[in-house]
């Protein structure tokens, strides 16, 4: 298979949306959409009256039009939201999911995908975390509904992911085992997806699917070996991601920070490329390679290419809030763009990216002043408690409530609620009953700084195309 040079990065909630992707999957590369939380993002869609038409477009052609148009009819607003109104929240992910939540997400992860693909033939993508574990499934499931052609997880270790693809190729039901902390080794804790039970009548409406090449995003040489070793079905390559890649970065290996109190990355943190060309699968190089001569330098590398995601984040058809994107955009032309790599703002635990911007939640007043809430929950821990009954946490959440369930309160200390501010981020900030509106957090790589070599002569603005053609410039030259 000739696979793209160009892989377009998979950035946060609806930042890698589908317009972004059918741009860069037209122009020859690969264009991916992230599904993470797409299923809200859908949804507000409908609620704002999809202008467009896009949504309904694509729902028109999901294969069960009676669930279709139940969503429509439940959530579609021909007249777009009422002023302070807040958009609608679904239930929160547990381990049994109400039914209606896992057609919300395989239907929005359908659409994402299906208008991503529209209009050409090239490849799509679809960007997951392992570490929201509890929509996966659902969300894998609707991406190859619609002919998602590559599958991209990252932020763990997807050892699963293969058989889940190999089992949705004939609508087989599934389960995932998840992570809960405090399980012991007999523990067997999964969460099932049965595509016959969600969509009755669908294995003979459709046929058998295609099963989309599944790429995991590795930063160590070990991790590729292990998942070569020990994962369920077949990976067809990987995305070597670097520290100075956005959104969250794997841990250094020896843990310490800086004087800025950012984790410290030293060489047992480098990866070497001898060693995993050395495992035949093509690979591509992430986090700091976004330029013309970092494409070369992959290439040289043995690399079949790279992945970008912190220039394409700014290009006019990327999904960031656009008062906010032109904001860091002049902080870059300005030369006054910065990044600061917090060991604790994920919920997760693993370090992430934070561009400083006023007004946003890098912001130590605005952080302070937002009263903690968790209304959507995908990144919620999953425990065992004393009970020997899973519980839910976040440590994002209220610190009382938080503590109530177990946790400590060291863990909760300059978290942030990336699942509400990360969607504000991309426009679709919740506003609370009260009249709060959720504010702000960008999440960029290091890179960051240099996207002003996008941008045309006399402009302050630039396109995905401009991206491509910057970073093949090099390419063009020699030919």
């Amino acid at each position: 298979m000739n696979h793209p040079q160009i892989i377009q990065g998979g950035m946060g909630v609806a930042i890698s949306t589908w317009k972004l992707a059918n741009a860069v999957s037209r122009a020859g590369q690969m264009g991916v959409v992230s599904g993470t939380g797409i299923g809200i993002i859908f949804v507000a869609r409908l609620m704002q009256g999809d202008p467009d038409g896009a949504v309904r477009r694509a729902l028109a052609h999901f294969p069960d039009q009676t669930v279709a148009q139940e969503i429509i009819d439940k959530f579609y607003q021909p007249d777009g939201m009422a002023e302070g109104q807040s958009y609608y929240r679904p239930p929160m992910w547990t381990m049994t999911p109400p039914k209606f939540l896992n057609q919300l997400t395989v239907v929005g992860n359908f659409v994402e995908v299906w208008l991503a693909k529209e209009g050409h033939n090239n490849p799509v993508g679809i960007n997951l975390l392992e570490k929201v574990q509890l929509p996966n499934m659902a969300s894998l499931y609707g991406a190859m509904l619609a002919g998602v052609d590559y599958v991209i997880i990252g932020a763990g270790i997807p050892l699963q992911i293969p058989g889940i693809l190999d089992a949705f190729v004939t609508h087989q039901p599934t389960k995932y085992r998840v992570d809960v902390h405090h399980a012991s080794p007999d523990d067997d804790y999964s969460v099932h997806f049965d595509p016959e039970e969600n969509f009755p009548g669908i294995t003979q409406t459709v046929g058998e699917l295609k099963r989309p090449l599944f790429l995991p995003i590795i930063s160590s040489v070990v991790l590729a070996q292990a998942l070569l070793k020990r994962a369920n079905g077949e990976v067809n390559g990987f995305v070597i991601e670097m520290p100075t890649a956005g959104g969250h970065n794997a841990p250094p290996r020896k843990y310490q920070l800086n004087e800025h109190g950012e984790p410290v990355y030293g060489p047992k943190d480098d990866i070497n490329l001898d060693r995993i060309k050395k495992l035949g699968l093509p690979f591509w190089l992430a986090g700091g390679y976004g330029s013309a001569e970092g494409l070369r330098q992959a290439l040289d590398a043995g690399a079949q290419g790279i992945q970008v995601g912190t220039a394409f984040a700014y290009a006019d058809e990327a999904g960031f809030e656009a008062t906010a994107k032109q904001q860091v955009i002049d902080k870059v032309l300005n030369n006054d763009a910065e990044v600061f790599t917090s060991p604790t703002a994920s919920p997760t635990g693993f370090p992430f990216k934070v561009v400083q911007l006023d007004g946003s939640v890098s912001d130590s007043t605005v952080y302070e002043q937002r009263e903690r809430l968790c209304d959507v929950g995908y990144l919620r821990h999953l425990v065992k408690n004393d009970k020997c009954k899973v519980t839910y946490r976040c440590p994002a959440e209220p610190i009382a409530k938080y503590v109530r369930k177990g946790g400590d309160v060291e863990d909760t200390v300059g978290r942030v609620c990336l699942c509400n501010q990360l969607g504000a981020a991309a426009g679709y900030g919740n506003i609370r009953p009260d009249g709060y509106e959720e504010p702000v957090l960008i999440t960029s790589g290091d890179d960051v700084v240099n996207i002003g070599q996008f941008v045309p002569a006399g402009q302050s603005s630039y396109t995905a195309q401009d991206v491509i053609q910057v970073l093949l410039s090099q390419m063009t030259e020699m030919a």
